[in-house]
């Protein structure tokens, strides 16, 4: 069973830009948690998260959503970060790097999964500001990491099908924590 997506996370680095709207870490790790623990009530064996939102304060939640579950109801739930080393070189080794955010990682994504919404990403220029320095640095939104429009990396570059070589991958992470061999 695959639940539909929750439109809303974290969002403290991109809440300087027009129409961001977020939750606060708190609001995020409750509703994740009772999400999760109905399915488990209705009969759900493995729970896991597939999360491609990659701020701090949101993935810092979603270790919260675990933990929660888990206290509540001895369930583990499987939720590969995607940020983590291990699991961006895996990425790294098949199609691209998170680069960071909308940089050519996320961009191929938006190809493979809906091409009409990526607009005007070929005529961007690479931003080679770090945005996971930054992240270690202090920073607390994209123009203090470097990107003052919210991009970093090279989504000039992006393409449909690193997007699905992506997605493959992304697919293979979530179903190994699964106990489903992939």
């Amino acid at each position: 069973m695959v639940l539909p997506a929750i439109q809303y996370g974290v969002t403290e680095f991109g809440r300087n830009f027009p129409g961001t709207l977020g939750v606060s870490p708190a609001v995020m790790s409750a509703l994740v948690a009772e999400v999760l623990l109905a399915a488990h009530a209705a009969g759900a064996s493995s729970l896991a998260i597939a999360n491609a939102h990659l701020e701090p304060a949101n993935l810092a939640a979603l270790f919260e959503a675990c933990r929660i579950v888990k206290a509540r109801s001895g369930v583990d739930v499987h939720f590969p970060n995607v940020g983590s080393r291990r699991n961006s070189e895996r990425l790294a080794r098949v199609a691209t790097a998170v680069d960071g955010h909308s940089g050519r990682y996320e961009t191929s994504l938006m190809l493979a999964i809906s091409p009409r919404r990526v607009v005007g990403h070929r005529s961007l220029p690479e931003v080679t500001a770090d945005l996971g320095a930054g992240i270690v640095a202090g920073a607390t939104t994209f123009e203090e990491a470097g990107g003052p429009r919210a991009y970093f990396g090279a989504p000039a570059v992006a393409t449909a099908e690193m997007g699905e070589r992506l997605l493959d991958e992304l697919g293979a992470l979530l179903a190994e924590g699964l106990g489903d061999g992939r």
